[in-house]
């Protein structure tokens, strides 16, 4: 089962975050990824196959630090498990996305996305970030706002967390049908 970690605060995120992540281990998973916004405001993200201690050295090895991200653990649903499949997702250089669940009409949303954003998994998930860059981007949504009109079109179940770099401090999250916690 997938699961999601995010976080804002005051302070580097980092360690929060890769340790919510290893407390998420015990249900499985082909893939771990981190995302945050760093002090330049730009998204730097890190994505490993295999287990958390992969991340985590990925992530000492790099020196990441932010104080708003995202982490995510995969089993993968669609498209292989390999790192370009593992979450988050980015589109452009400032929408940045988790999300657990199944989008049953990813097929025609991508067919619908093919000639406007070069896609880079094979997942139902970076259609969602893609939809929302759309909005965000080429209709001058706010994150917010876009997050609203995208999830109007989606079916199946979800639980997303997004982020996008020009609007520093804001994390959005959704949900249909899958759980999701906040504190």
């Amino acid at each position: 089962m997938c699961g999601i970690v995010g976080a804002v605060s005051q302070r580097n995120i980092v360690p929060v975050l890769v340790d919510g992540l290893y407390s998420l281990e015990y249900r499985g998973y082909d893939s771990a990824g981190i995302a945050v916004l760093n002090a330049q405001q730009q998204i730097e993200r890190i994505r490993r196959s295999g287990k958390v201690q992969m991340l985590d050295q990925g992530v000492v090895d790099s020196g990441l630090t932010g104080k708003i991200g995202i982490a995510h653990t995969r089993w993968a649903t669609h498209g292989a498990p390999s790192e370009k499949n593992a979450h988050p997702h980015m589109v452009g250089d400032r929408i940045v996305l988790v999300h657990n669940g199944i989008i049953e009409n990813y097929v025609h949303l991508r067919n619908s996305l093919l000639s406007e954003v070069q896609l880079s998994s094979e997942t139902d998930s970076e259609i969602i970030a893609a939809l929302i860059w759309q909005e965000v981007v080429k209709h001058n949504k706010t994150l917010l706002q876009a997050v609203q009109a995208v999830v109007k079109v989606l079916e199946g179940a979800y639980a997303i967390a997004v982020l996008d770099a020009q609007q520093p401090g804001i994390m959005v999250a959704a949900r249909c049908g899958s759980p999701i916690t906040i504190g």
